[in-house]
């Protein structure tokens, strides 16, 4: 029945048509509330059944639509106008009166409405515009709404997206460049090295030598496809793991004494500080552990001899911060927003091993534990601090 008949909209017109006679009844007597009633009341339910016509069909775009509307409501003005003056007898020059004054003020209520009207209907045609730009491949244009209505909200948004969009096609282009550039020269090296093998000249001593250097190139080009694979399953949520209550300080302990003889090799000194007592957290110890090796790993080569890595951990209200700091050479304030993108490598890392992605996968992991993690403002050197939930003591 409601979907045939505006129930709705015919149970607001019997409420108005009801109302103003009560009005007009305590304000004038029975016989005008009787009269308000016999106008108001077919014309109310005549307004509803259109307007919902209207609103069905739909018929035309929504500038015929607003005109539709528009034109109902000054009919139904006009119409409740007449019959008022009709029905009350009112001399030529009141009813002229009335009728100019009723006219005049849905002139400026149109005015006003068909200013709107044209305000929303420029932006929505830009926001096509754009849309229909971004759709041929361009990314340099913006709506750029000067309102704060909700037309103009949604225009931020469609900024926002081709700013996002835009910023993943780049992370996209350069992504597919890195892994290119990374692939190649250990391709290039394993086929130099089997042509070489192949080669009747080369001694036997030789061919041994090329395959060890074979297996190093094969063991780079797999360990490079394993991070692109897990990168991937982390961003998209695959990987499900076995959480379970995890001690900070036993994890951080293990993780500096499993990085301490690549620090004794390049002469830098890593060290670990834990402040308070109830530094656990639930989670996956060996994700937690991965991101600490690559952690102080990065530390560690971008710290000259002699340097040091300090790991730190701190207890807060209702999480646990873990730091790792390096007096290296530091990150350029520029580059510091992009650190954590997959294959990105600031200047302090071009000459260091690995292909960029460990920043990358220590981010996935964290935040698939519900942390976050960040760059701390440093002095000298970088710090790199991440936050994990805290689990209270016994909380298993």
């Amino acid at each position: 029945m409601g979907r045939g008949v505006p129930v709705r909209g015919l149970a607001l017109a019997g409420a108005l048509a009801l109302a103003l006679p009560a009005v007009v009844w305590v304000c004038y007597g029975a016989h005008a509330a009787g009269v308000t009633f016999q106008i108001v009341a077919p014309l109310s339910v005549a307004t509803v059944l259109v307007g919902e016509w209207i609103t069905r069909r739909r018929p035309g775009g929504l500038r015929r639509q607003f005109a539709l509307i528009a034109a109902l409501g000054m009919v139904a003005m006009a119409a409740g106008v007449a019959l008022f003056v009709w029905q009350m007898f009112l001399s030529d020059h009141d009813g002229l009166m009335t009728v100019l004054l009723a006219v005049y003020a849905g002139a400026l209520v149109l005015w006003v409405v068909g200013r709107l009207v044209a305000r929303a209907f420029s932006d929505l045609d830009r926001i096509r515009a754009t849309l229909a730009a971004v759709a041929d491949g361009r990314r340099d244009v913006r709506v750029a709404p000067t309102g704060t209505d909700e037309i103009a909200g949604l225009g931020r948004q469609v900024d926002e997206m081709i700013v996002r969009l835009d910023r993943e096609e780049r992370m996209r282009r350069e992504l597919l460049a890195a892994v290119s550039h990374d692939l190649r020269t250990p391709i290039t090296s394993l086929g130099l090295l089997a042509a070489a093998i192949d080669d009747s000249v080369v001694d036997e001593a030789k061919r041994r030598e090329y395959a060890g250097r074979m297996n190093t190139h094969v063991r780079q080009v797999a360990a490079l496809i394993d991070d692109l694979f897990d990168l991937t399953r982390l961003e998209t949520r695959e990987l499900e793991w076995t959480m379970e209550r995890v001690e900070v300080r036993e994890l951080v302990h293990d993780a500096v004494e499993a990085m301490r003889p690549a620090a004794d090799a390049g002469s830098v000194a890593v060290r670990a500080h834990v402040n308070g007592s109830r530094v656990a957290s639930r989670g996956n110890r060996e994700q937690l552990s991965r991101v600490l090796f690559n952690l102080i790993q990065n530390a560690i080569h971008h710290t000259p001899p002699d340097g040091s890595v300090t790991v730190l951990v701190e207890e807060r209200e209702d999480a646990v911060e873990i730091e790792v700091a390096d007096t290296g050479a530091g990150i350029a304030r520029a580059q510091r927003d992009r650190v954590f993108e997959p294959f990105f490598r600031g200047d302090a890392s071009r000459q260091t091993p690995g292909a960029g992605l460990g920043l990358a996968i220590s981010r996935a992991i964290v935040e698939a534990h519900g942390g976050s993690i960040w760059l701390e403002d440093a002095t000298a050197g970088t710090r790199v601090r991440f936050r994990l939930p805290a689990t209270e003591q016994g909380t298993t």
